[in-house]
């Protein structure tokens, strides 16, 4: 097991060697080992040549230098890149944290209890230096305002110590450059359903004197990046195969739109595969006897199963759609199956559905939604890993000769058409403006009572079939 501490260095040739030597003496967990990942951010003070000699003594410290200083959040993009370890802790290269609590924030990630722990330097139990009232104000504002934004309890979102999974974590996409870190990553643990947890901890702050370098400009940038990332779904690096159509569909209104439909058709057993992070899984799974969420994506495989950790009637599994093996336990065993936006990936569709087929009961209904239109394939399609759109004879077709007899066809979101095709046929774009999606989502009502008296068919289609008795 190993930990990847993660430093973003700039101008701190005072107090860097002191700062690693504390970092690299610092007492770690029985058998894990360490790494740290520097990050000199084009120090212009003698850093550099600091952590060149260093780094040529230390096998430990894995060394990197930006041509172009770019910021803090900019240097533990670059660190995250190189980490190796099972975890990953972000470590200041001044002395304001203390890094003998290493083992103290890693407990509950050793415990399997989180995938995130921040020190906070506001809990009781732990000494720190007692530093200016209208600093740790905007501190606490700062907290306050993520955490309203974030729906998250914290005590301390400005902490300089957070540790996560390592896999998580490259996961997540940075884009803030400076101190704008901080509340991005916190909104998108929110938004992601991280386990977080709060330890306390000491720190020993720094004053403007001593080479302190956040200042107030930097809390209004803060502000800015909390409702910024409040209002942008940016959770999943790109590409990152169904992470974009997490982003694309991360939409309440509309999934709210596509849930009540399904809803009126399931029954009280249900498997759903490919769930992605549970979006349609948290609005169908009420007042069902049993509802299997599905994924072969270990990612969301996790962010499901935390979801889900303490809903008694939801089980998550790892099942791959595109294999039939992974269906042979659950022989007959459900009334409803689903497949949301899952067939469009396929090498082989038709395979999917005859395993389907085999985990039904008999008079067991499936719901199977895809992309229509085979005239709109285009650009964001590639993008999102689609390897084809449906017509509704080419799904009938499919649904006929797995076994099923279909029942129903709805066509959903005829009003998403023209954009759609905007988008991916004339203007080739590889996704659609989260901005343009979020606007879309906030007039839903208006595009629910509109849709069905449009001519042409819809962005999306549901089919019902039922497997014969």
């Amino acid at each position: 097991m190993k930990l990847s501490i993660l430093i973003p260095v700039y101008n701190e040739r005072v107090v860097v060697e002191r700062s690693l030597a504390q970092v690299l003496a610092a007492p770690l967990p029985e058998n894990m080992e360490r790494e740290l990942v520097i990050v000199d951010d084009c120090s212009t003070d003698g850093t550099w040549a600091i952590l060149d000699r260093l780094a040529k003594t230390e096998p430990a410290i894995r060394l990197v230098r930006h041509k172009v200083n770019q910021g803090k959040g900019a240097a533990v993009r670059t660190a995250i890149q190189h980490a190796t370890g099972d975890f990953a802790l972000v470590q200041d290269a001044d002395l304001e944290y203390d890094p003998s609590e290493y083992p103290h924030l890693l407990r509950p990630m050793l415990d399997g209890r989180a995938d995130a722990v921040f020190g906070s330097r506001y809990l009781a139990g732990e000494q720190r230096r007692v530093l200016a009232f209208w600093h740790s104000m905007i501190n606490k504002l700062l907290t306050l305002s993520s955490n309203m934004f974030s729906n998250l309890n914290l005590t301390d979102m400005e902490t300089c110590y957070k540790v996560f999974r390592t896999d998580l974590l490259k996961s997540v996409p940075i884009r803030s450059n400076r101190f704008g870190f901080e509340p991005e990553i916190v909104m998108k643990c929110a938004k992601r359903k991280f386990r977080v947890y709060e330890v306390p901890i000491s720190y020993h702050g720094r004053t403007f004197e001593e080479g302190k370098k956040i200042g107030w400009q930097d809390g209004l940038k803060a502000m800015a990046v909390i409702l910024y990332f409040w209002a942008v779904d940016d959770l999943y690096t790109e590409p990152y195969g169904r992470g974009l159509l997490n982003n694309l569909t991360g939409t309440p209104q509309y999934l709210n739109w596509m849930a009540k439909l399904l809803r009126r058709h399931v029954g009280d057993s249900i498997l759903e595969i490919g769930a992605g992070i549970g979006h349609i899984t948290a609005r169908l799974m009420g007042r069902r006897l049993r509802y299997v969420a599905t994924e072969k994506d270990p990612l969301y495989l996790h962010a499901l199963s935390n979801r889900f950790l303490r809903t008694p009637n939801v089980e998550v599994r790892r099942l791959d759609p595109a294999e039939p093996a992974d269906y042979s336990e659950m022989q007959g065993a459900f009334d409803t199956a689903l497949s949301v936006n899952v067939l469009e990936y396929m090498d082989d569709p038709a395979s999917t559905l005859r395993s389907l087929h085999g985990v039904l009961q008999p008079g067991g209904t499936l719901l199977a939604l895809v992309p229509e239109g085979r005239w709109l394939f285009g650009s964001v399609d590639r993008t999102l890993g689609h390897r084809r759109r449906f017509s509704r004879r080419e799904l009938r077709e499919l649904l006929e000769n797995a076994g099923f007899k279909v029942e129903k066809f709805y066509q959903l979101n005829r009003a998403g058409v023209p954009g759609w095709a905007l988008y991916s046929r004339l203007l080739h774009r590889t996704k659609i403006n989260k901005v343009t999606l979020k606007i879309f989502d906030k007039t839903v009502w208006f595009w629910r009572l509109v849709d069905p008296l449009l001519p042409w068919p819809g962005l999306t289609l549901v089919a019902v079939a039922r497997k014969s008795a």
